[in-house]
């Protein structure tokens, strides 16, 4: 039979070891004796779109494998949802002109529930416009609100980082707090899960420990017990330190920074909702603040990452070939957790149709009772998920990351696509 060739892109946000995938989806297509090339879209499914592909097989297997130590998106990621086949028929039209072209009949798409739809959608064409593809999910995404999967790649590397930052930012608050700043507010992602924001309290060791309130986006905010719960911690402890997940919320589903602008995907823009937290306390009591924004380093932190994501990133692009081989369609890798107290993991497999536009959100009973902490079974979740330093080589004190030839595929198709 002969080889068909294989397209791989990056969606969404990035995060510091989604080129770990991109290695596992090239290195295994390497060895695969039924797949030839592997092109990787420019920016996402719109290299596809516009004939932007990356001829892979240019890049030397040195420059492969340090994919694993570099951040970042190394082909390019997007936001860009496609529509469905009855209100955008060209799109899809186009995508079977341009696999055609470059004998492609393999899709690998690596991102998060909207990369997962996307994905489904393509593995639909052989049904709805005669085009044999085989589209296989790569998982990722620093929210790890993917369902069936037991975490999401990604999320164990930014968990790690807000763990550690927001202690060791304690230790500087704690230091100062007799005289200066008594209330310090950091803002990690996450719009409607609040994953990240519960792995802040990772950094809790024992009683007083930061942070001593958590701000979740399934819990609605009550500025009264909010601020009563800040009063106690500055009574007690001489300071609080806050977590917030950005999408912070009131009863009636009001973002508390909301920017009234929305992305690509459809979602609210939010405007930062750190120096609305910090501005209240100032109001209402009067305390000298700081709050921070980690942001983009909250998810390119690769000098921090977690040894346990780094490998399930890995393996799960590797699977994703293996299933491809396999002639499955329209399926994720999965991370199953094994059973007992000693943390393992496998590989397993979910339905795309089960996984697209699923978001799973924080379990209440991984929420302390006042809607501010994280519960034991939070953390016994969370702990493993944040275990070992993935190794990181540095030259002149500086981290070693992959640059990439990046060699473009020559096109074949006449015309300019427009998106």
């Amino acid at each position: 039979m002969a080889r068909k060739n294989a397209f791989y892109a990056q969606s969404g946000g990035v995060t510091a070891v989604i080129n770990a995938s991109a290695a596992g989806v090239i290195e295994a297509a390497r060895d695969s004796k039924v797949i030839g090339k592997v092109y990787a879209g420019r920016n996402g499914i719109i290299g596809a779109l516009t004939e932007d592909l990356i001829d892979t097989s240019k890049e030397s297997k040195t420059a492969i494998a340090a994919l694993k130590h570099t951040p970042g998106g190394a082909f390019g990621s997007c936001r860009y949802k496609l529509k469905s086949l009855e209100s955008n028929r060209r799109e899809y039209e186009r995508l079977i002109d341009v696999f055609r072209a470059h004998d492609i009949g393999y899709f690998f798409y690596n991102g998060g529930g909207d990369s997962a739809d996307t994905c489904l959608k393509v593995s639909q064409l052989a049904e709805t416009l005669g085009y044999p593809i085989q589209a296989i999910h790569v998982p990722k995404t620093v929210d790890n609100d993917l369902p069936i999967t037991d975490c999401s790649p990604g999320f164990g590397s930014v968990a790690k980082y807000t763990a550690v930052s927001i202690r060791e930012a304690a230790l500087d608050v704690v230091s100062m707090c007799a005289t200066s700043t008594k209330v310090f507010v950091m803002e990690v992602m996450g719009r409607h899960a609040g994953w990240i924001a519960a792995a802040a309290g990772l950094a809790q060791e024992q009683e007083g420990d930061a942070p001593h309130i958590i701000v979740f986006p399934e819990i609605a905010f009550d500025p009264a017990k909010f601020l009563k719960k800040v009063q106690q911690a500055v009574k007690k402890y001489g300071y609080c330190v806050i977590a917030v997940s950005e999408g912070a919320r009131y009863k009636d589903g009001t973002f508390l920074a909301d920017a009234g602008s929305t992305d690509a995907f459809g979602h609210k823009q939010l405007g930062g909702v750190a120096p609305v937290l910090a501005q209240l306390v100032k109001n209402e009591l009067g305390h000298k603040y700081h709050w921070a924004v980690p942001d983009y380093l909250q998810r390119s932190g690769r000098h921090l990452a977690s040894a346990t994501d780094l490998e399930q990133a890995y393996a799960v692009g590797r699977a994703a070939v293996s299933f491809a081989e396999q002639g499955k369609n329209a399926v994720m890798p999965a991370i199953v957790r094994g059973q007992g107290k000693k943390y393992s993991w496998s590989i397993g497999e979910a339905p795309l149709a089960n996984v697209a536009n699923v978001e799973k959100k924080m379990p209440r009973n991984f929420i302390s009772k006042d809607g501010f902490g994280i519960t034991d079974e939070a953390r016994a979740y969370l702990l493993p998920l944040i275990q070992g330093e993935a190794e990181m080589p540095f030259k002149n004190g500086m981290p070693v990351h992959a640059r990439l030839k990046l060699a473009p595929v020559a096109k074949k198709l006449k015309g300019k696509f427009v998106l």
